[in-house]
């Protein structure tokens, strides 16, 4: 017997079936056409072939049929909601590559011959400072070339203007991508330039260039892969707020705990890695980069030292990190980034 809804099932699953055909024959789309053909299927056997449903609906306890097919399309939408969100990402990282590839290109390639050290600098809105940052930056150090690279991610004021300097090479952004995709586009530029080390500072100001020969020296002596500095076995004159703080403290601990570590700075900016080794490394965060960059190189067997530094006050401008947002954010980076 058919029932009055039946018909409208029957338009809706052709419906579907078009769309899903549509998006396959136009863009090749074969998840869509699957996804298409699926729910189609599923709207024409319950019309067709209630029994199906009610013998799924007997083993859940479920008499009527309506109610069961309630229940699977809420599945069958979360499912959906499930493949959006997936689809969103892969969007988004393939955005940020394509961001990546254009910003590399807008630097020249060296000449080669010499043993260089890049210094990775990410900068927001940085123009108050940049200059001096890159100024302060020593030519060479223990015979190693000093190349600095800014990377001007999506700023608005003049970051790029005023970081060009003595050589420093300077990319530009469109869009921000946050810090880790800033470093990201830095790791790829100072690869493709066959650089050896690579050291990664911020643009504030609060990491001093004097500290740069004891932070590379560890991987220059081939005793450490990965050399990372640590505000509270030097001195920090950063006056981060107490709520900031604790916050390191409890991130600190708990990458410790879960990657057996003994590190005490864990968000801290100021780090030196042996070019070789950043190849191995899966690097996925566009914004929460510390701690992933800390628990991919425990995974995949660096040298890690942590050495003491000092960490001078912001010279200028307000932090960029809102406390409550940057707290979940680290979580999930060092949750996602120790599970897959």
């Amino acid at each position: 017997m058919i029932e009055p809804v039946d018909p409208v099932l029957g338009g809706i699953a052709l419906g579907l079936l078009a769309w899903g055909f549509e998006r396959y024959r136009t863009q090749f789309v074969k998840s869509d056409l699957v996804l298409a053909t699926t729910f189609s299927f599923g709207i024409v056997l319950f019309t067709v072939s209630p029994w199906v449903y009610d013998s799924v609906g007997n083993l859940l306890n479920i008499n009527q049929r309506f109610v069961l097919f309630s229940l699977l399309a809420h599945l069958a939408m979360l499912a959906i909601v499930l493949y959006l969100l997936t689809t969103v990402r892969e969007t988004n990282a393939r955005y940020s590559d394509l961001v990546r590839n254009l910003s590399a290109d807008q630097v020249a390639q060296t000449d080669g011959g010499k043993r260089t050290i890049f210094i990775v600098i990410p900068a927001y809105n940085e123009g108050e400072t940049i200059q001096n940052v890159v100024k302060s930056l020593p030519e060479t150090i223990r015979g190693y070339a000093i190349q600095p690279l800014v990377i001007s991610d999506g700023s608005d004021d003049d970051t790029a203007e005023n970081a060009q300097y003595n050589g420093t090479a300077v990319v530009e952004h469109p869009v921000n991508q946050g810090q880790g995709g800033a470093l990201k586009t830095g790791f790829q530029i100072a690869l493709e330039r066959q650089a050896e080390i690579v050291v990664t500072m911020d643009g504030d100001g609060q990491h001093p260039a004097a500290e740069l020969e004891r932070l590379v020296s560890p991987v220059i002596d081939n005793e450490a892969d990965y050399v990372m500095g640590s505000r509270y076995k030097g001195e920090d004159h950063s006056n981060n707020g107490l709520v900031r703080e604790n916050g390191i403290v409890a991130f600190t601990r708990l990458i410790n705990l879960l990657t057996d570590s003994d590190i005490t700075d864990c968000t801290n900016g100021f780090r030196a890695i042996r070019a070789s080794r950043l190849e191995e490394m899966q690097l996925t965060e566009e914004r929460f980069s510390a701690p992933e960059l800390i628990i991919e190189a425990k995974k995949n067997g660096l040298r890690i030292r942590e050495i003491p530094i000092k960490i001078e006050e912001r010279q200028a401008g307000e932090t960029k990190k809102p406390q409550l947002k940057y707290a979940i954010g680290l979580t999930r980076a060092v949750l996602t980034t120790w599970i897959r």
